[in-house]
């Protein structure tokens, strides 16, 4: 029967279920408890048989949910409402905890598994109904031993906590505290494989999620229920650990903890201070100062980790402080464990963190950072009381600052409005240190989020107030210091760690305005008044945000300008620095000092910024000095004062010092201007004198530095010389010279032999060791020849000299190395010693020498010191002189041993090497004996050389025949039969090469021998027979066998063929020294013959295409050496006649010579020079068929078309054309004519006005200084100086060209007139015609419409500045036709920088025809209707001619040109009329000198008439102050001068460099009118009041006369937008929209203006509305709208006319006075300003408005697209009209 009754029963449930199941779809979830209680009350089932029925039907929807894979919303509902049917019916007392376990396993769980399908809220909804349960059934018991060790469990497997992976119940987690019970071990087992394998387990996020859900509730519950209190701890103290090992796992783990875990355990700690916990039967405390502690421990972790984990620990910052700020009262604060309680804001480091935070790069952490330093000063929005503090609050209006001007008082106004209000009225008595956070933060705010004019209003008026108070022990460092800082000096070290961060974030604002305000207010502070305190500026800030904001180049704008390489930003940064480090000890300078040089390392500065570090640098060390020095003249430390800070100087630092000072001097080198490298120099140089003593500084680091200063500072003359000589020899001289200072002298005089005797580490040496050797010797000579100043310390030099020369054969087979340093000691002197002489020839005497031979004159330097030297060293050298050449010939033996190379076998590291110069493919002794033959041969020619160049007294007999025989020896070697033997040989070249060329350079008659006795060697002397000629042919023939025997390497071969050249350029240079020389050989009359020149000519051109680097010198020299001696008639030939060079050989040459060019990627001095010379040598320009042959180019005009058309590219090589070429074409006037097109391409070319690499070769490199200095050039040097490194060059040598022959013709005379002087003149009328023919048919240079500074603007100057100076080849054949184009070109429209030149012209004719005044002049100035700029220029050209005119004709004029100008003196054009006024006034006061009142003498009628009127026009108030404001320069003018180069280049102004072009008479009119009659509001107002303005009613009428001017107007719109004003029917209504740069605003503003029928939109540049991009989002728009171009300078300029004008000039800004543009009545006649994208409206435009008006917002973005923000306010404007 029981039987039968529950299958009854399981039938209803089964039934009641299906129902239940469609009413669950229907019912809201609330209706549900109250059906299911009414189902139990009308039928028999009982809760519990109800509740497994509906478990089971869950169970089947979940299964088949999982099935489906999908879930709709009904399956949410379904899912929902089963779920607060089942936790309903578990509420009912019938069921018990195994229900509760039931639904956990079988629906909970799975339910949560599906979380990912779920959203949120069905997931929260569905564990708020199941916990409800709990805590309403009590059962914490069964979450303890089922839910939560497995979740717990799961959170440590997914996150890789638990490593074990045994399932046993009994080992799920060992720190849990939680019992695990047998029936969820048996479930567990049952389903392991399903519910706790670790892929199955729940993920991170959602065992999270649920376990803060399980907390949330239990404490909820806890104070009701001991159950809940005890599950409640237990769970925390599980949770705490969790969250601990989280937040140093991954991202998505830390996310999962801030998020889920985090909350509410802070949540559990605000309540309580701590919980008791038993584990294992023992009793732990867990309290809240643990957990805190541990959490910043983790912080900490995460903020040295990453920017990622930066931004998860200010999220945990964050949340902690959310929960426990500084006004939070904590419950039940008794700590258990009696700790004090844990505040965050007594640990340093989280202060540091926010300081980091405020000043990283990424904008998302510094609003972290901001959001936690307002949270930790309880300064939060959402909290703004402070504990213990009374806010100071004023009422009442407060009168504003007083004094100030009006700038001042907007921006006191601004920051008022911004919330500073209070900290204003507080001023007098003080701020609080929260006030002073409440100022800081505002200027971090500032800087983050405002614009420019806001920042400059809140940052003047806040930032001085912050330093003001701190000096207070109310500062608002104290607020937070909590007793950290314990003295005054780290009180002020926090101060202004926190004030560097706003100067940091100013440093780097996108604004550049900006950034320059914050450098003015940072370096405007008056540090003096701080004392010590400037030494708490943290060093940080110092070698990071200001030295990098130091190079940039936006506080640098007046860097460079007259030469002057500084800035006021550099001056300020220099004064900050020589304070700040007047307060750091010894050490800590040197220690600064050096971190501030290294950043020469670390960064790559400008040229302001590498000048501004020197000069930090440099005020460093001045300010650094400890004791009170009295600078010298130069700036340097008085010796005598500096000895007593240097008894304790650090070694060391010292020495670390000095070596990141050479980095500095390094950095220098690549800003080549060579006053700019002695500024940087000159600074670094400063401070290591005022900071370390030479004597103690190691010698090899002292050497090293002064190596880096350029030696043309510190050779003899040089301007930094005497300053390293003092500072060297500092006290040397003085009674106080110390220990440590002599043993620096003793250490130089000694250094060479330590260099000799110094044993190195292996017997043989190669090229990288000679290398080494050599760079020592050159930097101990410089320093050597820089101290020694007495005779007796060159004595141990030259016993050592002595000594070792002597002894240097004994050495030949022992220490190799002993004599091969030896030799590069004395290879060094010489080299040292010849440039001192070079440097010395600028500054010395002609000594004349007695000498056997006669008399001698030798250049000899005027200093005592340098005369000593050179004749102490010449007798040592030539007493070892016979020894270094015994020396050399056993060194050479190994030039001729082949015997001792055959078996030679290559070790394999030197097998395998490609070759090079240092890559000698020879075994380690071979190539130590090669070097030592090597050097032995240079030796012996360097020192012969040398000393027969200063003593001809003495024979050398036996060291020339030495280097005869070498030289023999060498091209008479026998063929190559091994690589070996080929590298030696190649070797001997090596030598032969320098020995050539120092004998050759030195030339006397011992030295012409030695090539004779050389020949005769070769072949028989032939009385009459070029003798050379067999001596160059073998040495070609044997280095081109050598060359052609394939042993040697391709880059070996290279080698070889440079010292080819070399060595070929010294033989061809023999007769050119032999001539400057009168030296010949008795019975000898040539030398080469011309097939032996002509036959190296062709190898040499056939070789020049493809010239290494180091060969196109040689090459090029060797070229102009054999053209010269094709033109000098001296080579021998066996033809009756012989022309030289034929067309073919030249053309040969300059196809050569192009594809060098073109095919060389550096474009150095010194090979573009010599090019020049070689190639466009003065012997063939002469020549007309190399220039026109039938009408087709010749060779040279080939060239030089190509070459000119490259030059563009490259500005040097055009500038050097054109001095070679301008020097030619004045020797050779004949030629000019074939090169008028070139002509006009130098006379208009422009390029990069500054080439500093240029000027730096020139300055540093000899082979720059030769090859410049001989090419042809004109007898012009001082323009050629000033210009020749400057793009105006070009055409300044064509103008100096054209004036050198004109004036040769003046000079002449017709009568007197040769071809060249005829061809000349011919020349100049020629490109006149060409010039005149381009600027009147030409389509750039005949433009009438055109911008200001535009390349056709450029371009129409240089040409008529050229016409100017050709004006003197205007002859009477050609006369009319050039006044024809000249009146043409003064009807056109031109700027009056261009006219001027036209006007010049113009008088220069008129003053050289006479008779063209009356015929052409006079009926054009009676033209009255002629455009007004036209009249202008032909009244200047009247006046002049009338004020210039010989005496013959002055009167003559001034009855013809007069009379028409003075009916334009009442024109109604005022700027035509005051030139006229000008003008005739200066006529009147030199034709009509004042008249004696008191005379009875009769006076005509016209002269009372010009009397009065002159008198009037001297008087007029008006007329007055425009002559003032020309005062000079109508009485400078010279129209004679103006067509001069000197008249028309040198008048150029270094400030504005334009051309050279100055400012006009008419723009000084102009400028003149248009300023006197633009007043600002304020002073019409105060016109009356003051003594410059009295005379309103003068200005009443300027201000008339300036409406009817329409100059102005023709700026501002063109004719055709006149016309569509006053054609269409618009609104008055004009945007000005010239601040926003951006296309697409601008494009749509256009758009919105042409619907709402705007008068007009002003933009910056009208080119804009032909950008495809603007077309496209206008849609035509601008061709309906005016569109009016007003550049940004111009704006304020624009709104002052319309302001006349009576519009009313309205701002779309936000400022404290803005008006709601709802509140707002609109004028009729309204001009609306639009502000920058991100700064909006600049501050000096604001001032000038009537009404700022601001769009209301109720968002948080707090503005709007400017377009957007536009098409409001004009939708205002007409919704106003339209009503």
């Amino acid at each position: 029967m029981s039987a039968m009754k529950e299958i009854q029963n399981s039938m209803a449930a089964a039934a009641i279920i299906t129902s239940l199941s469609n009413s669950f779809r229907l019912l809201p979830l609330s209706a549900i408890p109250p059906m299911l209680d009414c189902i139990l009350a009308s039928t028999s089932l009982s809760p519990s048989s109800l509740f497994y029925s509906l478990l089971d039907d869950l169970a089947n929807l979940i299964e088949g949910a999982n099935a489906d894979g999908k879930l709709d919303s009904d399956h949410h509902t379904n899912f929902a409402s089963v779920v607060g049917a089942l936790c309903h019916l578990l509420t009912k007392g019938e069921t018990n905890h195994e229900g509760l376990q039931s639904f956990l396993w079988k629906g909970f769980i799975p339910l949560m598994k599906m979380g990912h399908e779920f959203d949120r809220e069905l997931l929260n909804q569905i564990a708020d109904s199941f916990f409800d349960v709990v805590q309403k059934t009590n059962a914490w018991e069964v979450l303890e031993a089922t839910l939560v060790p497995f979740f717990l469990r799961s959170v440590g497997i997914s996150a890789g906590i638990i490593q074990n992976e045994e399932l046993d119940g009994a080992k799920w987690y060992r720190s849990s505290v939680f019992q695990v019970s047998n029936d969820l071990i048996e479930i567990v087992a049952k389903n392991k494989d399903y519910m706790l394998s670790p892929n199955r387990s729940f993920s991170v996020p959602l065992s999270c999620h649920i376990l803060s859900i399980i907390l949330d509730a239990a404490l909820r519950a806890a104070q009701a229920s001991p159950a809940a209190d005890s599950f409640t701890a237990k769970l925390l103290w599980n949770l705490c650990n969790v969250t601990e090992r989280l937040l140093l796992q991954s991202l998505e783990n830390r996310s999962c903890t801030i998020g889920f875990l985090l909350p509410v355990i802070f949540k559990a700690f605000v309540s309580h201070s701590s919980f008791s916990i038993t584990v294992n039967g023992e009793t732990h405390i867990l309290s809240r100062n643990h957990f805190f502690k541990g959490i910043w421990i983790c912080c900490r972790r995460l903020f040295s980790l990453g920017s990622l984990e930066r931004r998860d620990a200010y999220s945990i910052l964050s949340l902690y402080l959310s929960y426990f700020s500084c006004t939070t009262t904590y419950e039940n604060t008794d700590m258990s464990d009696g700790a004090e309680e844990f505040d965050i804001r007594s640990e340093k480091e989280l202060w540091n963190e926010i300081k980091r935070g405020l000043v990283d790069e990424e904008g998302l952490v510094r609003k972290q950072s901001l959001h936690i330093l307002k949270t930790v000063l309880c300064m939060s929005s959402a909290n703004q009381c402070h504990s213990g503090i009374s806010e100071k609050k004023s009422e009442g209006k407060h009168s504003g600052p007083h004094g100030v001007t009006k700038r001042d008082r907007w921006a006191y106004n601004e920051a008022k409005s911004l919330g500073v209000v209070k900290l204003c009225n507080s001023v007098d008595s003080g701020l609080n240190s929260w006030q002073q956070w409440e100022a800081f933060l505002l200027l971090f705010e500032m800087l983050e989020e405002y614009g420019t004019h806001l920042v400059e209003a809140a940052w003047n008026h806040q930032i001085a107030l912050l330093l003001q108070f701190s000096v207070s022990c109310d500062n608002f460092v104290s607020a937070i210091s909590r007793g950290v800082h314990q003295n005054q000096s780290e009180t002020w070290d926090e101060v202004f760690s926190w004030l560097s961060i706003l100067w940091k974030r100013g440093f780097s604002h996108d604004n550049p305005q900006v950034r320059c305000m914050i450098m003015q207010s940072f370096l405007g502070l008056e540090w003096t008044k701080y004392g010590s305190c400037s030494k708490s500026v943290p060093e940080s800030f110092i070698l990071g945000p200001l030295m990098d904001a130091l190079n940039d180049p936006v506080h640098h704008n007046d860097f460079g300008v007259k030469g002057v390489y500084s800035s006021k930003t550099i001056q300020g940064a220099a004064q900050f620095l020589q304070q700040y480090s007047s307060y750091l000890d010894m050490r800590e300078r040197i220690v600064f000092l050096t971190s501030l040089a290294s950043l020469a390392k670390r960064k790559a500065f400008s040229r302001a910024g590498l000048m501004g570090l020197a000069e930090c640098i440099a005020a460093s060390a001045v300010g650094a000095c400890k004791y009170k020095v009295k600078p010298s003249e130069d700036g340097f430390v008085d010796k005598v004062q500096l000895e007593h800070s240097l008894e304790n100087f650090p070694h060391d630092d010292g020495t670390e010092l000095l070596d990141v000072f050479k980095y500095v001097l390094d950095s220098s080198k690549q800003h080549f201007n060579p006053n700019y490298r002695f500024r940087v120099c000159e600074k670094v140089l400063k401070a290591a004198a005022l900071l370390l003593p030479a004597s103690h500084v190691p010698l090899e680091i002292l050497l090293h530095f002064i190596s880096t200063l350029p030696r043309e500072l510190t050779d003899y003359g040089g301007s930094l010389r005497g300053r390293v000589q003092d500072w060297l020899l500092q006290n040397h001289h003085t009674a106080h010279c110390s220990v440590a200072e002599m043993q620096l002298l003793e250490s130089i005089i000694d250094f060479p032999k330590r260099f000799i005797m110094h044993r190195y580490s292996d017997e043989n040496f190669n090229d990288e060791d000679l290398d080494a050797w050599e760079l020592e010797v050159t930097r101990w000579a410089r320093v050597f020849f820089l101290v020694i100043k007495e005779e007796h310390q060159l004595v141990p030099l030259l016993t050592l000299i002595q000594n070792h020369g002597k002894n240097i054969c004994k050495q030949i087979n022992h220490s190799e190395w002993i004599p091969a340093k030896f030799l590069t000691l004395i290879l060094g002197l010489i080299q040292e010693i010849q440039v001192m002489q070079s440097r010395t020839a600028k500054h010395g005497v002609i000594i004349q020498t007695k000498s056997e031979n006669g008399v001698l004159e030798t250049e000899m330097p005027a200093n005592d010191t340098e005369a000593l030297i050179i004749k102490m060293f010449t007798d040592p050298l030539l007493c070892v002189l016979e020894e270094l050449v015994c020396f050399a010939e056993l060194s050479c033996s190994i030039f001729s041993s082949s015997s001792e190379m055959e078996n030679e076998v290559l070790p394999s590291s030197v097998r395998g090497k490609l070759g090079g110069p240092s890559q000698r493919r020879l075994s380690n002794s071979l190539t130590t004996a090669v070097l030592q033959a090597t050097m032995s041969v240079k030796a012996v020619a360097c020192v012969s050389a040398w000393c027969g160049q200063l003593r001809s007294d003495v024979l050398l007999n036996s060291a020339f025949t030495f280097v005869g025989k070498f030289f023999y020896n060498t091209i008479a070697s026998p063929t190559c039969t091994s690589e070996t033997e080929a590298e030696v040989h190649l070797a001997a070249y090596e030598a032969l090469a320098p020995a050539l060329k120092a004998l050759v350079s030195s030339f006397s008659p011992q030295t012409l021998g030695v090539f004779r006795e050389s020949c005769k060697l070769l072949l028989p002397a032939v009385q009459g027979e070029p003798w050379l000629d067999s001596l160059v042919l073998s040495f070609s023939r044997n280095i081109n066998d050598l060359l052609a025997v394939r042993f040697l390497a391709r880059t070996r071969r290279a080698v070889l063929l440079n010292w080819k050249w070399v060595c070929l350029e010294s033989l061809l240079s023999i007769p050119y020294y032999a001539f400057a020389g009168k030296l010949q050989w008795e019975g000898d009359s040539v030398f080469f013959s011309y097939a032996a020149v002509r036959d190296i000519f062709a190898d040499i051109v056939e070789s020049l295409e493809n010239a290494g680097e180091g060969s196109v010198l040689p090459m090029l020299r060797s070229i102009r050496l054999a053209l010269e001696l094709f033109a000098s008639g001296r080579l021998f030939t066996d033809v009756s006649r012989c022309s030289g060079v034929d067309s073919q050989m030249i053309w040969r040459l300059v196809h050569s010579s192009w594809i060098l060019n073109a095919s060389c990627n550096k474009r150095r001095v010194a090979p573009i020079a010599a090019l020049l010379s070689s190639v466009l040598h003065p012997s063939l320009f002469s020549d007309g068929d190399m220039h026109d042959t039938d009408n087709e180019p010749g060779p040279l005009k080939w060239f030089v078309e190509k070459l000119l058309e490259e030059g563009t590219k490259s500005p040097r090589t055009i500038r050097l054309a054109a001095l070679h070429l301008t020097g030619l074409w004045l020797s050779h006037p004949r030629t000019i004519k074939y090169y008028i097109k070139e002509l006009k391409l130098l006379t208009l070319y422009g390029s990069v006005a500054f080439d500093e690499d240029f000027e730096a070769e020139l300055t540093e490199n000899h082979d720059a200084r030769t090859e410049v200095a001989l090419l042809a050039r004109i007898p012009d040097p001082e323009l050629t100086e000033a210009f020749i490194n400057t793009e105006l060059y070009a055409r300044v040598s064509v103008a100096v060209l054209f004036y050198k022959l004109s004036e040769s013709n003046k000079m002449v005379g017709s009568s007197c007139r040769n071809e060249d002087y005829q061809a000349a003149l011919e020349a100049g009328k020629l490109f006149l015609l060409e010039l005149l023919d381009s600027v009147m048919n030409d389509k750039d240079l005949a433009k009438e419409l055109y911008k200001k500074y535009s390349a056709i603007h450029r371009r129409k100057i240089r040409a008529w500045q050229m016409i100017c100076v050709l004006s003197q080849f205007v002859d009477d054949d050609v006369v009319g036709e050039v006044s024809h184009c000249l009146h043409t070109a003064l009807y056109r429209n031109n700027l009056p920088s261009v006219r001027q030149y036209l006007e010049t012209f113009a008088i220069s004719i008129y003053l050289k025809f006479p008779s063209l005044v009356a015929e052409q002049l006079v009926p054009i100035l009676r033209d009255y209707d002629m455009r007004p700029q036209a009249l202008s220029s032909y009244v200047f050209i009247a006046a002049n001619v009338i004020l210039h005119a010989s005496e013959e004709f002055r009167f003559r004029h001034l009855d013809e040109l007069l009379p028409p100008i003075l009916p334009l003196l009442t024109s109604h054009h005022h700027s035509l009329r005051g030139f006229t006024q000008v003008l005739v006034h200066q006529v009147l006061c030199k034709f009509f000198p004042p008249m004696d009142p008191r005379s009875s003498e009769f006076i005509p009628l016209e002269k009372r008439c010009f009397e009065d009127l002159r008198l009037y026009l001297a008087n007029n108030s008006d007329c007055m102050r425009l002559r003032a404001s020309m005062e000079g320069y109508l009485d400078a003018y010279n129209p004679k001068i103006s067509v001069t180069p000197a008249g028309i280049f040198v008048s150029r102004v270094e400030e504005v460099w334009f051309e050279c072009v100055p400012t006009s008479h008419m723009e000084k009119v102009l400028n003149f009118l248009n300023k006197k009659i633009t007043f600002a509001k304020h002073e019409k107002q105060d016109m009356n009041s003051s003594s410059l303005l009295s005379k309103g009613e003068v200005y009443k009428q300027l201000l008339e006369m300036e409406k009817e001017d329409n100059l102005v107007d023709q700026l501002l719109k063109s004719r055709s937008m006149a016309m569509e004003w006053i054609r269409g029917n618009r609104q008055h209504i004009i945007l000005v929209a010239s601040l926003i740069d951006r296309i697409p605003n601008l494009a749509g503003l256009a758009r919105t203006c042409e619907v709402f029928k705007a008068s007009g939109l002003a933009v910056a540049d009208t080119k804009v509305i032909h950008d495809k991009q603007f077309q496209l989002i206008s849609v035509t728009a601008e061709k309906w709208v005016p569109i009016i171009e007003v550049p940004v300078h111009s704006v304020k300029k624009f709104l002052e006319k319309k302001k006349r004008e009576g519009f009313s000039i309205l701002g779309l800004e936000q400022t404290a006075n803005s008006i709601p543009l709802d509140q707002y009545i609109y004028p009729k006649k309204t001009v609306l300003v639009l502000g920058r994208e991100k700064e909006g409206i600049p501050v000096d435009i604001i001032h000038i408005l009537d009404a700022c008006i601001e769009i209301p917002q109720l968002g948080v973005v707090r503005s709007l697209n400017v377009h957007v923000s536009g098409a409001i306010a004009l939708w205002e404007y007409t919704r106003q009209q339209r009503s």
